[in-house]
């Protein structure tokens, strides 16, 4: 309820807003930046106090705009960041379930399926780059 709450009050501060948040787009870059940063140093400071989530937050800036200008996607990057955790502990378990061996994630079929799955779209992207490789090879004898 209080989501649904939420979302109605938002709805009706927010509409009479519309023409302020256009206005503050307007805002040139070169001034609306730092202003951005500085809300997020404070945002980030203000969480547990330590200066050392500050440099956090500027590495991940810098990975993030390094992301960015070598054209990567940066959504795949923080899932993983999210769930390899999640994911290594589930693997380690399954290792130690099997005594280390990994037949036992082609025992069930849906985990098959997917093992399955991860090959082929593994293989289709590794063929024509190791043919397109191979014709700029032969082009340049």
């Amino acid at each position: 309820m209080s989501l649904y709450l939420g979302n109605i009050m938002l709805l009706i501060l927010n509409l009479p807003l519309i023409p302020l948040w256009v206005q503050i787009l307007k805002i040139p870059y070169l001034f609306l930046g730092p202003i951005i940063l500085l809300i997020c140093v404070i945002g980030v400071y203000s969480c547990n106090y330590n200066v050392v989530d500050i440099y956090l937050m500027l590495i991940f800036a810098g990975v993030g705009y390094a992301m960015r200008k070598s054209r990567y996607e940066p959504a795949p990057f923080i899932l993983g960041m999210i769930l390899s955790p999640m994911i290594e502990n589930a693997f380690r378990q399954s290792l130690i379930l099997s005594d280390g061996s990994f037949y036992i994630f082609l025992e069930r079929p849906i985990s098959a399926i997917f093992v399955i799955a991860a090959f082929v779209v593994i293989v289709t992207f590794i063929i024509p780059a190791m043919k397109k490789k191979k014709g700029v090879i032969n082009r340049m004898t």
